[in-house]
């Protein structure tokens, strides 16, 4: 398992080439819920979302060797950006699988950051064509979450959150495949023992729940959420066994509440997010979970790819 020396470690290897968002204290949010409430905008990050953290870190981390093959990986959008845009930067070609279907914003931008898009009919099939890939091209594979190195990249966001707010009490984090909690989990933790870590998933796309009762990984048949971002068909396996050792709280979230913190978001905050960033909102916002009065609270606002059409639809 990873610890914070992997994740300091990343610090450094990230260093000047990503951008240190900002936490930023919210009025409104700390009036609804009684405590102290912070946002911390992934969601202005390179590729806007955190997931250039993890996909940079992984493919500086490759033998020279290996990374010149070139990279693969599988996304539903924004670790296809951040793979895309973090091997531009290295200066290595990148391929990333996508299902039909995908958000075309997100295609789009992949597109333009030099990757080359293979589509599969559904989530299935692109793992297949992900492993065919792998082997006829010879490339190396960036998993979106489970991943050492990947997850020792997204858990840079907990340490700038803790250099801001170093006796933070709770932070509230969304769930796709738990890298992203992981790796804020493990920081966190190490760092201040007594935080308290919440994960929050839809309740269309539960596989971290449904695999933390197992003690296992659960692969969903299906995944019904408009927050797509966060609903790939299992959690990591790494990303589980650190779950189950460093998170707190699991909580579950509906698509309404995640509407309503949309546009609580845009109408009182002024912070445009796309469904899976606000889902740890939607959690504070809904009560989901005991909130100490006075107490200093934290939510990573994980993305922000959401086009003004495609915002309107989801908020009206």
């Amino acid at each position: 398992m990873i610890g914070l020396d992997d994740v300091r470690k990343a610090r450094e290897t990230l260093r000047g080439r990503i951008v240190r968002t900002p936490l930023l204290p919210s009025e409104p949010l700390s009036e609804t819920i009684g405590a102290e409430a912070w946002l911390k905008l992934e969601s202005l990050q390179k590729t806007g979302s955190f997931k250039v953290r993890g996909a940079l870190n992984a493919i500086l981390s490759l033998p020279e060797a290996e990374r010149a093959k070139g990279v693969l990986t599988i996304s539903a959008g924004n670790h296809a950006q951040g793979v895309a845009y973090a091997a531009r930067a290295v200066g290595v070609p990148a391929t990333v699988v996508m299902a039909k279907g995908a958000n075309p914003a997100k295609v789009a931008a992949t597109n333009a950051l030099g990757a080359e898009v293979v589509f599969a009919p559904d989530i299935a099939a692109a793992f297949e064509t992900l492993e065919r890939l792998r082997r006829e091209r010879g490339l190396v594979v960036v998993h979106a979450f489970d991943d050492d190195r990947v997850i020792a990249g997204q858990g840079t966001v907990a340490l700038e959150i803790l250099e801001d707010v170093p006796d933070l009490d709770l932070l509230v984090i969304p769930v796709g495949g738990g890298g992203l909690l992981a790796g804020c989990a493990v920081a966190a933790k190490a760092a201040r023992p007594e935080i308290r870590i919440a994960g929050v998933e839809p309740t269309g796309a539960d596989k971290l729940r449904r695999a933390r009762e197992a003690k296992r990984v659960v692969r969903l048949e299906r995944m019904d959420t408009i927050a797509d971002g966060l609903a790939p068909p299992f959690v990591g396996e790494r990303n589980l066994e650190i779950a189950l050792r460093h998170e707190d709280e699991h909580l579950l979230v509906t698509d309404d509440e995640i509407r309503s913190a949309l546009r609580f978001l845009m109408e009182k905050c002024q912070v445009l997010a796309e469904p899976s960033g606000a889902a740890s909102v939607a959690a504070l916002l809904a009560k989901k979970l005991p909130v100490k009065p006075g107490s200093k609270v934290a939510a990573v606002v994980s993305g922000g790819n959401v086009d003004p059409g495609q915002f309107a639809a989801l908020t009206t």
